[in-house]
């Protein structure tokens, strides 16, 4: 017989223990974590793959861009070019103070062929090919006493103006030239040098180079002189690439306002005869060695550069047997005539 104290100590013990001795309540939760936790991994999944989609055209311009970095160097390969880095802006900038430098440095700079009107610039200049100022200056004087007009000079003996232009060299091709010249002033233009361009370049043995030198000292129309100086300095001072003459005056114009072309043509050519010489530039006493990028091509030793200077920055004559009187303020000495020794 069970006691009326046990009976309440049993179903206290069994309301205890009701909880552990239910499988179903136990089951539920685990099938409703399996559940959450499927649908985790699948809403997962997408984020995976949609990751994973993300980062491919992340890698894909890094390989992409690789062969451009490679490529980059080859273009600085070929020379000469402007320094590296330099904009366009910088350039223009660097090249004008270039010559305004220059300025300073020949303030008297003018052309170095004699003459006394437009006539007598075309002849010199036409005569100038192939030679130095100083020897058509030294030949010049005997051939205008001779022939003083274009009349004059269309109207010669060949033979006669051969033997004067001799010492220019070429002399039977100058002779036609400026022979031929002067019959097409005297029957095309009155006798009298046209002050155009498109006139200028029709006369026999006138080319660009010519007219501009015409144009720009005897008619005050500005123009830029592409000579050998001209073309060399240009290059090595990395202004432009170019080798063609007419496509180097192209160049070289757009970084200049038209109103400085004939004084940078003076200044330019004047530094290529003085101090920057093809074969020996004078580094060492040159006056813009900061903006040359071309600095060291020749001697850098101050004394010896000294001794490469010519013409009044060495001490020695000019070319123009009457320079002009700012010149010979400046120090500079007049050449001797032809013959003197």
């Amino acid at each position: 017989m069970v006691s009326k104290e046990a009976v309440p100590a049993e179903r206290a013990a069994v309301k205890k223990a009701a909880p552990a001795k239910s499988p179903t309540a136990g089951k539920a939760p685990a099938k409703s974590a399996a559940s959450a936790r499927k649908a985790t991994a699948k809403s997962a999944g997408p984020v995976k793959k949609a990751t994973l989609g993300r980062k491919k055209p992340a890698v894909a311009p890094k390989k992409t861009s690789a062969p451009v970095k490679k490529a980059a160097p080859a273009k600085t390969v070929t020379t000469p070019q402007a320094p590296s880095g330099e904009s366009r802006t910088a350039l223009v900038r660097r090249a004008r103070r270039i010559n305004r430098e220059l300025a300073e440095v020949y303030p008297y700079a003018h052309p170095e062929l004699d003459f006394e009107n437009p006539f007598q610039l075309l002849v010199a200049t036409v005569l100038s090919a192939q030679t130095t100022d100083l020897r058509v200056n030294q030949t010049t004087p005997s051939l205008f006493a001779k022939y003083p007009t274009p009349e004059d000079l269309a109207a010669a003996n060949p033979e006669v103006v051969e033997e004067i232009l001799r010492p220019c060299g070429f002399f039977r091709a100058k002779t036609k030239s400026v022979i031929g010249l002067s019959k097409a002033l005297t029957e095309d233009f009155g006798g009298e040098v046209p002050g155009r361009l498109e006139d200028l370049v029709k006369l026999p043995g006138v080319g660009r180079k010519t007219a501009f030198v015409v144009l720009g000292n005897a008619f005050g129309r500005p123009g830029i002189t592409v000579d050998t100086h001209f073309q060399r300095l240009v290059r090595r001072w990395r202004w432009t690439e170019e080798t063609d003459p007419d496509k180097i005056e192209a160049a070289v114009g757009t970084l200049f306002p038209k109103s400085d072309w004939t004084d940078l043509s003076h200044h330019v050519i004047w530094h290529g005869r003085r101090i920057c010489h093809a074969r020996k530039p004078a580094c060492g006493a040159c006056p813009i060695a900061p903006l040359c990028p071309a600095y060291g091509e020749g001697d850098t030793d101050p004394e010896k550069a000294r001794k490469l200077l010519k013409y009044e920055k060495g001490g020695f004559p000019g070319q123009r047997l009457k320079p002009p009187q700012a010149y010979l303020d400046a120090g500079g000495k007049p050449a001797p005539p032809l013959g003197s020794g």
